[in-house]
């Protein structure tokens, strides 16, 4: 017993501490936290990276910005989402979805045209960070 748990160990401390693997019932869970009264519990479930897309889409409509603000922050959530997040009432969702990374390019040509300068110098900060990366070394 011992040499089989040696042989599946990693010496990297990181890989130590994994999270155990999505199981249908994790799955169940994080849909009753996404519907939870209280919005921290939701901005938790907002925050997962295992959502049913019709939760992330149920997410996007929370009434509480908070909530939305985690669903833009979040790289797994959908394109779909993301393109709705892009038109959020709330500038802090708006501004999230401009630095997310995973942003469709057509969300990214609304956002540049924000009424928030806020949300339009994080696109041109973005654009900027994509230009020089692309500069040969």
């Amino acid at each position: 017993m011992k040499k089989l748990v040696d042989e599946n160990r990693s010496d990297d401390p990181v890989a130590q501490f994994l999270s155990p693997a999505v199981t249908e019932s994790k799955v169940e869970r994080l849909k009753k936290m996404a519907k939870d009264p209280n919005k921290k519990i939701r901005e938790s479930a907002a925050l997962s990276y295992h959502l049913p897309t019709e939760v992330y889409e149920a997410l996007a409509k929370d009434k509480e910005a908070s909530v939305r603000e985690c669903l833009a922050r979040n790289p797994k959530t959908p394109c779909d989402v993301l393109r709705a997040l892009a038109k959020d009432p709330s500038e802090r969702v708006r501004s999230f979805v401009a630095v997310n990374y995973w942003v469709p390019e057509d969300a990214m040509d609304h956002l540049a045209e924000d009424p928030s300068a806020l949300v339009r110098s994080l696109v041109e900060w973005k654009a900027q960070l994509k230009e020089e990366a692309l500069q040969p070394a």
